[in-house]
């Protein structure tokens, strides 16, 4: 079952959410209902729009900078360079 909720939000604030929202692909309604729903599921209100890494990319970046600052990397000059080591 669906209800309709009401609220006043600055003309301003609603035109860059919308816009914001349909640079994602959602509606503003799908947006809200979403951020309702995650409160209502967590208590917890996360306001961001920027990416994160998940912790399994996180571990790669650790272990390739590990790999660096050991030395462990080949360092190409060009990409053909690279290339030609990757047909070899």
């Amino acid at each position: 079952m669906k209800t309709q909720v009401n609220l006043k939000i600055d003309t301003h604030i609603k035109e860059k959410a919308q816009k914001m929202a349909q640079e994602l692909g959602l509606s503003l309604s799908s947006v809200v209902n979403a951020t309702l729903s995650q409160f209502a599921r967590t208590g917890e209100l996360q306001l961001s729009v920027a990416p994160r890494m998940t912790p399994f990319l996180e571990d790669i970046v650790k272990e390739a900078r590990a790999e660096y600052e050991a030395g462990k990397l080949k360092v190409y000059e060009n990409a053909d360079d690279f290339i030609a080591s990757l047909n070899k």
